[in-house]
């Protein structure tokens, strides 16, 4: 495999583009006083364009992520970005961080230090990982597949992979969104290769097997399927349109940079734990760094087909299978909706639950401490069998 280092550079015609496309951005009439409730705000949209065409320091951000040890792996026709941070202690244990969408790589840029060094962070070197965070293909820098049929079990085979090319016969995963997918393919798939798996999300399309000689499904657990079937029908019409009619919508994000700040900042608005206010819970320098870099890579079309790949092959499970190595959850109460303790048990080997005591979706954005420590704790008692 052909590893070799990476540096972000985005060009200035590219930020003189940006800027250019934004002085020129036609919004449509709106009706006063919607607020969030059909779409993003538009008078926070209007500040958050106003502020990414005159305020936000791309460079100053570049510089920031610049500081990881970035690299780019070519494993077979797939090139992948990825950070490799060794940690410092006596004996890191190999973990693989995935993130999910409308994230990136950026999402675990604060996480990874905790990770990698966690004595010079109040914790204990006893805890340190050598921390690996690849971006998803069609994601950021990683390119775009030629085919179709890379989903996340694909993606997953190709960590293996990746982690085997960086000395790791034995290592850890950890992800959310579709990062909990793939995290959770590793471990079905490579249960030999995994101490273990750590997930704040539980992967959407996930069907434990279910059958009249399976107990019944519970009252706490129908009722957690309700409510999946509820936030659908109010708040899924996104995923619906990314995973069957991709391009079309593609086609304009990539185009129109307002649109791309449009489609992406609502979900950090709905899906974090900001009480309303995206500005106090993500600010607008960390949500303009995750969307300028869907804007620099366009980025957006390839990164939909995760939605696509998802449909045609959700993660159920036939009669007897089971994810063998022990999995870990923490439960941040913003989250997407989350089934009980016993529907995950079905199918995984849980051997932590967690009710974390704030945070959302992009927990290692906002509450990277608070993750990383239930990460630290999960995985401690494993070292000493890894």
């Amino acid at each position: 495999m052909d590893i070799q280092p990476f540096h972000i550079a985005i060009s200035d015609s590219e930020l003189d583009d940006l800027r250019q496309r934004l002085a020129r951005t036609r919004l449509p009439a709106g009706i006063d006083n919607l607020g969030w409730r059909e779409g993003t705000d538009s008078d926070f949209l209007k500040k958050l364009l106003s502020y990414w065409q005159h305020q936000f320091d791309w460079r100053k951000q570049e510089a920031r992520l610049n500081q990881l040890p970035q690299f780019m792996a070519q494993i077979g026709e797939q090139q992948i970005h990825f950070i490799h941070q060794p940690g410092q202690g006596p004996n890191p244990m190999p973990l693989v961080l995935t993130h999910g969408w409308p994230g990136s790589f950026i999402e675990m840029a604060e996480i990874i230090p905790m990770l990698a060094d966690p004595a010079s962070y109040g914790g204990d070197a006893q805890d340190a990982f050598h921390v690996v965070v690849p971006s998803l293909p069609g994601y950021g820098f990683s390119s775009a597949p030629r085919t179709t049929g890379i989903g996340t079990q694909q993606t997953a085979a190709l960590w293996a992979e990746l982690m085997r090319a960086l000395g790791y016969e034995q290592f850890a995963a950890q992800g959310g969104d579709i990062g909990a997918g793939v995290a959770s393919w590793l471990a079905r798939n490579y249960p030999q290769s995994l101490v273990g798996l750590h997930l704040n999300f539980i992967p959407g399309s996930y069907r434990p097997y279910l059958a009249s000689d399976q107990p019944a499904v519970t009252e706490q657990e129908q009722s957690f399927l309700d409510q999946v079937a509820a936030w659908a029908a109010s708040e899924g019409a996104y995923g619906h349109i990314q995973g069957t009619r991709p391009q079309s919508l593609a086609v304009g994000l990539n185009d129109s940079p307002a649109g791309l700040a449009a489609w992406i900042s609502e979900k950090f608005q709905a899906w974090s734990d900001c009480h309303g206010n995206i500005e106090s819970g993500i600010g607008l320098d960390a949500l303009l760094t995750d969307i300028s870099l869907y804007w620099f890579t366009q980025s957006i079309g390839s990164s939909f087909r995760m939605y696509v790949e998802g449909r045609a092959a959700p993660f159920s499970f036939a009669r007897g299978e089971r994810i063998l190595p022990p999995l870990g959850v923490a439960l941040f109460p913003a989250e997407l909706p989350m089934p009980p303790r016993s529907w995950v048990e079905r199918s995984y080997s849980v051997q932590r639950w967690t009710t974390m005591p704030r945070g959302g979706h992009f927990a290692a954005l906002e509450y990277p401490a608070d993750l990383a420590a239930d990460i630290r704790a999960f995985f401690r008692p494993l070292r000493a069998t890894s």
